[in-house]
């Protein structure tokens, strides 16, 4: 039924200019849409992100963006910790650390925070 659908992410924030200096100043996505104070869209590859005002924001504790980067996943975590992105470093089973990424079950991931405290990551996929 909706396999065929795109699908977009929704992230809450409390201050849209604060989310604005980071998804736009920080990580480098592109505004597409802006509904006046309420609803920022980004695009994200050939994917969209919405960045909405919410008095719920920052209350999810399980990540809520995942961004299939590849490779790059070195040079994007080094590119943002210079930008003073701060990544999250989690005590996992059978994995290590290697700098601010985690590597293990075939995989390496980064998670960091937003400026509300939502969750995203980088994976190497």
């Amino acid at each position: 039924m909706l396999a065929n659908s795109n699908a977009t992410a929704n992230l809450a924030v409390k201050d849209l200019t604060r989310a604005k200096a980071f998804y736009h100043g920080i990580l480098g996505l592109t505004e597409v849409h802006n509904e006046g104070g309420e609803l920022i869209v980004y695009k994200s590859g050939d994917t969209s992100i919405n960045v909405y005002h919410s008095e719920f924001a920052g209350t999810n504790k399980a990540t809520a963006v995942t961004w299939m980067v590849g490779d790059e996943i070195g040079n994007i975590v080094k590119a943002l910790k210079s930008k003073g992105v701060v990544f999250e470093h989690y005590d996992m089973p059978r994995t290590t650390m290697e700098g601010d990424i985690h590597v293990g079950h075939g995989m390496k991931v980064a998670w960091f925070k937003d400026p509300d405290g939502n969750i995203l990551n980088l994976v190497d996929r």
